[in-house]
């Protein structure tokens, strides 16, 4: 076995982003890129190839995107590639054991949770949605089970109270890169030491929905605080506003960033606006208050809530 290890990576979403470019960057004889069909996108349903992919064509590394991985043409076309090793992270379709088997190494998977946590499609957005204060990474050995291989490598980060999804996505992405890297000679010379998953321990992190974004005020300020960090990029936190005096008008506010208000007790039945006055945007919760800091009205920009209220009236509404 050679000691750079011929390479075929499969990713898509810009997690695996980082660790495609470390592998091409550090010298890794990287055979192709695999990667979901281009998907139409935005207002125009524009097929826009995804940032991983301009990447590969910009180092001429071959790319290929079958509509199915596992299908014999798929095989075939991989395994003429003589891969030592697969490389995944956020591709987006399970690999079979036929397709697993093609490789001597096997494959080497970068999930963006500490397992066996949030195994699944959205671990980093369930994670925030749940109130964890701390996330990380494991490489994992890849198996036909989702996230369910046995563990190679892990490291651990503290979770910012006011972060994202989108944003701590993108630091468990640059995290993970250098640890997946770093995994690879060990498992070249067989010394990689892999230890199972505890099952007692597993927990899930189902796909998102555009449903999963409709705040409910019911709950606690700190919940719906978790909910709109979760929620970012997509499919972001909304929530219904039907218009006093307006008949038959509701409108749908987008919430994109807000905090736990310490100062306001429960002073209104959840969903109240307990203040809307210059840059004070305050709702109630089922516990405590939510300031909102930045808002989008359906179809307008996003702005700050100075902005937004300069120019609505809500004080004393109900939202949801």
């Amino acid at each position: 076995m050679p000691t750079k290890p011929r390479l075929v990576m499969f990713g898509t979403g810009d997690f695996a982003l980082p660790t495609f470019e470390l592998l091409c960057e550090s010298g890794h004889d990287v055979r192709a890129l695999v990667t979901q069909p281009d998907r139409p996108q935005g207002r125009k349903q524009e097929l826009i190839p995804s940032r991983i992919k301009q990447y590969a064509l910009g180092r001429g590394i071959p790319v290929f995107q079958p509509e199915d991985v596992n299908a014999a043409d798929s095989l075939a076309h991989i395994a003429a590639l003589t891969p030592d090793l697969f490389v995944t992270a956020a591709y987006g379709q399970i690999l079979s054991a036929d397709l697993l088997g093609i490789p001597p190494l096997g494959g080497v998977n970068l999930h963006g949770s500490i397992l066996p946590s949030y195994r699944g499609a959205a671990p980093v957005a369930r994670a925030i949605q749940n109130g964890e204060t701390e996330a990380g990474v494991t490489v994992i050995r890849m198996t036909p089970r989702i996230d369910a291989g046995g563990m190679i490598a892990v490291a651990r980060t503290p979770v910012d109270p006011a972060e994202t999804a989108g944003e701590l996505e993108d630091r468990l992405s640059r995290i993970g890169a250098p640890l997946i890297v770093g995994t690879i000679p060990s498992l070249v010379d067989g010394t990689a030491q892999v230890l199972p998953q505890r099952k007692s321990k597993v927990t899930r992190a189902p796909k998102l929905r555009k449903d999963d974004g409709l705040i409910d005020w019911t709950k606690s300020a700190q919940e719906v605080h978790n909910q709109v960090r979760a929620m970012q990029p997509w499919p972001g936190a909304s929530t219904p506003w039907k218009r006093e005096g307006i008949e038959a008008a509701e409108f749908r506010l987008m919430i994109h960033k807000t905090e736990v208000d310490e100062a306001e007790g429960q002073r209104g039945e959840p969903g109240t606006v307990l203040e809307a006055l210059g840059d004070r945007f305050v709702i109630a919760a089922g516990r405590g208050a939510v300031s909102i800091l930045v808002v989008q009205m359906a179809g307008r920009k996003s702005m700050p809530a100075a902005d937004f209220l300069r120019g609505f009236q809500l004080s004393g509404e109900r939202l949801g």
